[in-house]
């Protein structure tokens, strides 16, 4: 039984972008200003997002126009206006259903019966998981994506293809999609239905049962837009759980691949695997933990690591079995990589497995001397507004509205030895992406630095708390530092890393 996530806190914008977000308040209502003082607005809100590193964080070059610069600006400042983060941690016992939690937790321990319950995330609008401590039943694989999560994995699809296209003025032209089985049974399959919209194909469901009969393929002139060019890479848990879904996804695009449509419409034409994961019995994107070391050779390591974790392909008809040659010749063609993201309770820099996954694919691209694939992460938390956003903007927007946010770290401080070490491995999971796919610019690392060891009484804390987990975040950005992934134009900060070391 999963226990109820902690309260959520309310993130608010950094103290230094006060008057970045009163310039584009009034440039929100300057439609009727002259010329001139619009003009005025524009380099004054571009300034203030040069001097925090926004614009290096959303990829806005200075010839960006300010059409296409400013609403990306604002977009971000409203993100962070409206985000939230866990206020502590989850203790057992305490707060709301704590009661419930713990005479579970006894029934069980007696061998009694425990009252089955759903699973999911209360903040996602699932309050039916509510009291928490009951016996959690996911969902029939059967009838996975249900009606409900197909339509808003179509949803997903338009707002992938919509930054997308904001990126690169064009569609994808190979996409690899990242599902995990945990989310899969959380959202009932948005994420695979997501994949499935942007292939061109949507499932049939039988109406007795309510469960996937198949699927249907739909017209080009239908979707108005070129079928993607799409590879899963599924985790050991998906493989395991929605076996028939991979099957549906291969036969799928098996049939395409006997459809007559032109070669330059129909990307699947040639019959090659298109799923892939880690060997039967296997699980995770093979890469446990950062290197002691940040090296090319240890970057190398892991980019191996994850193509042996995906090297085997699953079937139509069930069959798994290695394909080395298959995920390396769909990676090197790839040019965009997602991963979905739908719990809100969590974050990239709260757990190893996004980097893993997220930042794995960028080494293992590098592996095989392959062009990176742009690095998308899909926010579903809100479902009525998901929003695509590149790699490291995400974690920008992560580090600024709770990593660096001193509320975040006030409340790891009330839990003592565990507190400090969330606050550690929050900068070992940044490493972990600066390593691997150099998604972290430097300026995020001193923002960090300040909320952690330049903050005397949050350094004092772990000390006295947790000295391991101390000498594990002071080691960190040393050797960040000594490895040019973090160059801090901050001399304060230079000379303390050098007096540590």
């Amino acid at each position: 039984s999963g226990p109820r996530p902690p309260p959520r806190a309310k993130a608010a914008v950094p103290e230094g972008w006060r008057r970045l977000e009163r310039l584009l308040d009034e440039y929100s209502t300057a439609d009727g200003l002259e010329p001139a003082r619009r003009q005025r607005l524009i380099a004054a809100i571009r300034e203030e997002a040069r001097i925090a590193g926004l614009e290096d964080d959303l990829g806005l070059a200075a010839s960006v126009s300010a059409a296409e610069a400013i609403p990306q600006i604002d977009r971000f400042v409203c993100d962070l206006k409206e985000g939230q983060f866990a206020d502590g941690l989850h203790v057992f016992g305490r707060g709301t259903c704590s009661e419930a939690e713990k005479a579970a937790l006894l029934d069980a321990l007696a061998g009694r019966r425990v009252a089955p319950g759903p699973s999911g995330s209360p903040y996602r609008g699932r309050s039916d998981v509510l009291p928490t401590g009951r016996n959690l039943f996911a969902v029939d694989p059967r009838a996975v994506p249900t009606p409900s999560a197909h339509a808003q994995g179509v949803k997903l699809a338009e707002e992938l293809l919509r930054r997308h296209l904001q990126d690169h003025g064009d569609w994808p032209k190979g996409l690899v999609v990242d599902l995990w089985g945990s989310s899969t049974m959380r959202t009932a399959g948005e994420d695979f239905a997501m994949a499935l919209h942007l292939v061109g194909i949507a499932p049939r469901w039988d109406h007795g049962s309510g469960r996937v009969s198949g699927y249907d393929i739909i017209a080009p002139a239908e979707l108005g837009r070129p079928r993607i060019d799409v590879t899963l890479r599924v985790s050991g848990l998906f493989r395991d759980v929605f076996s028939g879904l991979a099957q549906l996804f291969e036969a799928a695009t098996e049939a395409l691949a006997e459809r007559g449509d032109e070669a330059d419409e129909n990307p699947y034409r040639p019959r090659i695997a298109r799923v892939f994961g880690p060997r039967p019995g296997h699980y995770g994107a093979g890469i446990a933990s950062i290197p002691d070391v940040f090296t090319a050779e240890a970057r190398e390591a892991a980019g191996e690591a994850w193509l042996s974790a995906s090297s085997w392909a699953i079937a139509a008809d069930g069959e798994i079995r290695p394909d080395r040659a298959g995920i390396e010749t769909r990676l090197a063609t790839a040019d965009s990589f997602v991963h979905t993201q739908d719990l809100p309770e969590t974050d990239l820099l709260l757990a190893a497995d996004y980097a893993a996954h997220e930042a794995g694919i960028a080494a293992a691209a590098g592996r095989l001397g392959a062009k990176v694939p742009s690095l998308y992460h899909l926010d579903a938390t809100r479902p009525d507004q998901p929003h695509a956003r590149s790699l490291t903007e995400e974690i920008s927007r992560v580090v600024r509205a709770r990593a660096a946010n001193p509320a975040w770290i006030a409340g790891m401080m009330r839990h003592g030895f565990r507190g400090a070490a969330e606050i550690s491995a929050t900068l070992e999971h940044m490493a972990a992406f600066a390593h691997l796919a150099g998604a972290v610019p430097p300026h995020l690392f001193d923002l960090y630095y300040d909320a952690t060891l330049g903050n005397d009484e949050v350094r004092a804390f772990m000390a006295r708390e947790n000295p391991a987990a101390l000498a594990a975040i002071e080691t960190c950005f040393t050797r960040l530092h000594d490895a040019s992934l973090w160059q801090t134009r901050r001399n304060s900060i230079a000379a303390a890393l050098q007096e540590a070391s």
